[in-house]
């Protein structure tokens, strides 16, 4: 049985080395050939629009839009919360192409079965 990855990020610029962990990780499980499902929650929600994730810096980490292209072109899955996104009146129209919109239902249906690994961030 494959394996997934789940990762939940819960931070954005208010905590950058956790954030830019979160996708790292999520990019190199994807290009590693692991099915990912990454959900943005919080202020890491707002990378989830066009142009956002390229005003994220921090020293010695790759790039978020590279992260996030890697992780949609490799197959894997990018979800923002509902909740989060609607306190931030963002909207699926807002999106990266490929990215969706999606509430707790959809994350413990994720995390629940076997072979399953769930890392929050």
């Amino acid at each position: 049985m494959a394996k997934k990855l789940v990762i939940k990020v819960t931070a954005g610029a208010d905590a950058p080395e956790r954030c830019s962990q979160a996708f790292t990780v999520a990019a190199v499980a994807v290009a590693s050939g692991v099915e990912v499902s990454l959900w943005l929650t919080g202020e890491s929600s707002w990378y989830a629009l066009p142009g956002r994730a390229a005003e994220f810096e921090l020293p010695h980490a790759a790039p978020l839009p590279d992260l996030i292209d890697g992780i949609l072109s490799g197959g894997g899955a990018i979800t923002v919360c509902t909740q989060c996104a609607a306190r931030r009146d963002i909207e699926e129209s807002d999106l990266i192409e490929g990215v969706r919109i999606a509430g707790a239902q959809l994350f413990v249906s994720e995390i629940m079965p076997d072979g399953v690994q769930a890392l929050v961030y």
